[in-house]
């Protein structure tokens, strides 16, 4: 099943105001109507002369489908918390895979051959790079879920199932639950809402960034501000 990478926003705790009065311990968290005006001021001076610890206190909780790669590089970030579909407690039943949509229209510019001792490939010049993607990834999502009775049989329930995604490609689709405090999601936003960013992962945090600023009264407003202005 051809799926993109998507991002749902489930929760979040926290505001501008929560991270302020956070600081603001120090010293009185006694808001006044002067002190909620100098929020979106003292918000910017924590984020740009590094008093980052107050940020901890706000968050945002996501679900995420997501291929395999991308999912990798949302392990590689200080977050607060991560979960993820496992193909070692449970066979996966929906066989979900990304295509690269910029692949549109990219053709195969030579014959490829693959001559093998059970089976043979023949793909021609002229193909187009996407479907035979395609029928790669349903080839072995095939072989995914006709390998698992054969291993239980020999290995066990339990070994069938973390063995046999060795045939799940890259491109394969989980879902993720993924939670962020803002000091946290700065740093993923720094690095992979980033031009050099891969592109997979770089859609999924402009989705995540884009979920953050409309929710609706627009709680992190100056967060989102700060920690935009200090990527560089």
């Amino acid at each position: 099943m051809k799926m993109k990478n998507k991002v749902e926003l489930i929760g979040h705790y926290g505001s501008d105001e929560v991270i302020a009065c956070s600081a603001w311990t120090s010293t009185s968290r006694n808001l006044t109507e002067n002190k909620r005006n100098r929020i979106g001021k003292l918000i910017n001076m924590l984020w740009s002369e590094g008093h980052e610890t107050p940020f901890e206190k706000g968050v945002v909780h996501f679900l995420v489908d997501t291929d395999i790669a991308s999912h990798i590089h949302l392990l590689k970030h200080r977050i607060s918390s991560l979960n993820a579909e496992s193909a070692r407690y449970k066979e996966l039943k929906e066989d979900k895979y990304y295509l690269p949509e910029d692949w549109e229209g990219i053709k195969l510019s030579k014959d490829f051959y693959f001559d093998g001792d059970f089976f043979d490939v023949r793909i021609m010049e002229g193909q187009l790079h996407l479907d035979v993607l395609e029928e790669c990834s349903q080839l072995l999502n095939k072989l995914y879920h006709a390998t698992i009775p054969d291993v239980e049989a020999k290995r066990g329930r339990k070994r069938a199932k973390e063995s046999a995604r060795s045939y799940k490609m890259y491109n394969s689709q989980i879902q993720a639950d993924v939670m962020f405090n803002m000091r946290s999601f700065a740093n993923f936003i720094k690095l992979r809402n980033s031009e050099h960013a891969q592109l997979e992962i770089r859609e999924i945090a402009q989705q995540m960034w884009d979920l953050v600023a409309t929710i609706e009264g627009e709680p992190f407003k100056h967060t989102l501000q700060a920690i935009w202005n200090g990527r560089s």
